[in-house]
This record gives C-alpha cells, structure tokens and sequence, in this order.
C-alpha cells in the first residue's frame, strides 16, 4: 500500500544531472520490485534467460547504473533486512492481492486482452529466490557499494543523509520522510512518460526532490506530528488507516489536535492498533551504521562474462552498452584532470 503523503509534502521538480557527484542511498527492494513489474514483453511476462530464470531485475540494475555512473551519480543500494513484527499484516496484505491479481491475470489471457494481462501480471510482482543474491553480484562487478539493513532498508538510507554519508535517500515511496530523511528523491530515474491504468492518457514522469524541513515548515508541524499524520492516513504497519480519513482530514486533525491521543473521534479505533511502537518504529528506527561506502572500479569483463554467458543477455547490446560507459567516465576523468 505504502504511505500516501503525495498531496502533502514540498515536491520539487529536478533532474538526474543535478545529482552528479553525490551519494543517493537507494531503497534496493523498492527499485528492484519496480524493474520487476515495468520491465516486460507485450504479453506481461518478465524477460528471461535461456533457462527460462527471470532477468527484467538485471537488465534494470544494468542500465540504470550506466546511466547513474555515465552522470556521475555514486549510487549505494540499502537492502531489507528481518521486518519488524507490525509489518506482517501488510506482507499478507500483499500477498493476496498477488493471488488474485494471478486470477485476473490468467483470465485476461484466455480472453485475449493484452492490455489487461500486463496490468494484473505487473500486480503479480514478486521477489523469487536468489534474485537478491543475483541484484547484488551483479552491483559488486560494478563496483557499486550495497548495505544490509538490520530491518526496513528506508530506515538506514534514511539515517546515512543524516550522518553526511549520503546527500539524500531514494524511494517511490514517502516512508524514509518519517524516518528522518534528510531529503528523498523520487522518480530517481530518466524523465519519461507513463501510461495511466485504463486510459489512453500518458503523464510526464521526472525526478522530484523533498526536503522533509520544507515540508514540515510549510504544514507547520515537527516530525512527530508528521509521524501521527502518517499513522492516521495508513502505514505498512496499520495498512488500513483510519475510516474516512485522507491525507487532508489527517492533517486538519493533528493541526487541531497535535496528537493521537488528543483527537476524541478516533479513541475507539485508537486502541485497535499499537500507535506508540509505530512512532517508535519511525522515530527510532532500527538502522545499520556504515564506517565508510566504499566505490570500486567498474569491472567491465565480469559484467560482460555474467550478463552473455550465463544470462544470456545480446553480447553486441552489452558492449555497446559498456563503452558508452566506458566512454563517459574517461570524459569525466579528462574533465577532473583539465582542473589539476
């Protein structure tokens, strides 16, 4: 479901350039789960190798991080670690919509309606084993730097923008805002255009960059407060909110009322779920603490020997894609010697 603070947060449009020479922690799960539902074939089904073993989260993370590296951008990715224990409402949550997304998926199939089946098969979306292992060999031949998170990976690319490790965490979704992000940038990606579900209406996708100061300044509340907003609208820890209330009500109520506790339409439901340990979970969260992120050199060979020979990736496709890189880090390394 994910935390809906969309139409609340100080949203700034930018792009990719502006992020040249800086540290983005990425939330890997998140990226990875979107390169799985995005990267498809007409018919919804996930690309794959000879062996018939899933590949869209590899050709992602191959050109996503070219392009990352080409701009400069030092990517580091923050894997999930063991879910805090309120999560597992939510994680069944999921795991149904996917049961029955698979139901419509199958049907839309036998139908012959194609546009349907690559909707519900994008709602199937799911992380089989050694796919993580996989994303993280594959990082390693790029010389990419990844952590594992001692839980919610938003909670420790979070903390890293707060100890000066990382200029700013990355995520669709708002939750490392609560965690005390710095700044989070979302739409991390090239600007491009989307499709809408069910319409022939296609909307302008670019980066956009909040910084969680402005936000709170201009709602006028402390991050506390955010934290109850966030609670009332609906968190991975009480995925269904609270009834009737949006993102609007929610901040009208904590405006008025300044916390939980003080808002007397929502006692009865108030005592349904464990408010206190979800403020704990976002106001101290559970982090991995990281001496230094260390970036390697971009072992051109290995990603090659990987992608054609054991994932049967087009060998023409990946060097060109690889001397494209190769090209624009010389380029960047003429460019920092001009200066010395």
């Amino acid at each position: 479901m994910g935390l809906n603070l969309k139409d609340l947060v100080v949203r700034e449009k930018t792009n990719l350039e502006a992020f040249s020479t800086k540290i983005i922690a990425i939330d890997a799960y998140n990226a990875i789960y979107q390169f799985l539902a995005s990267i498809r074939g007409p018919d919804g089904l996930q690309l794959s190798d000879s062996e018939g073993r899933i590949t869209s989260h590899l050709s992602g993370l191959l050109y996503r991080n070219v392009n990352f590296l080409s701009l400069g951008i030092k990517p580091v990715y923050v894997f999930d670690g063991r879910p805090p224990s309120l999560k597992t409402a939510e994680i069944e949550r999921r795991k149904q919509n996917k049961k029955d997304a698979t139901v419509k998926y199958e049907k839309a199939i036998a139908e012959g309606n194609m546009e349907d089946a690559r909707k519900y098969a994008q709602q199937t979306t799911s992380m089989k084993d050694g796919m993580v292992k996989e994303s993280k060999q594959l990082l390693t031949y790029f010389g990419i730097p990844y952590i594992e998170a001692a839980s919610e990976g938003e909670a420790t690319a979070a903390h890293l923008t707060n100890t000066g490790q990382a200029y700013a965490s990355a995520s669709q979704d708002f939750d490392s805002i609560l965690c005390g992000a710095k700044r989070l940038v979302r739409n991390f990606t090239n600007s491009g255009r989307r499709k809408l579900p069910n319409r022939n209406t296609y909307i302008d996708i670019v980066p956009e960059i909040i910084e969680t100061q402005k936000t709170l300044d201009s709602l006028g509340l402390t991050r506390e407060e955010l934290i109850d907003v966030g609670i009332l609208i609906g968190t991975d820890f009480n995925p269904n909110g609270f009834d009737r209330i949006g993102p609007k009500t929610a901040l009208k109520m904590i405006k008025q009322h300044s916390r939980l506790e003080d808002i007397p339409q929502i006692q009865e439901q108030l005592q349904e779920i464990d408010f206190q340990q979800i403020r704990k979970i976002f106001l101290e969260p559970e982090v991995t603490n990281v001496d230094e992120i260390v970036f390697e050199k971009v072992d051109y060979e290995a990603i090659a020997n990987y992608l054609v020979k054991e994932r049967s990736f087009s060998e023409d496709r990946i060097q060109s894609t690889l001397n494209r890189l190769k090209k624009a880090l010389e380029r960047k390394s003429q460019n920092l010697d001009q200066w010395f």
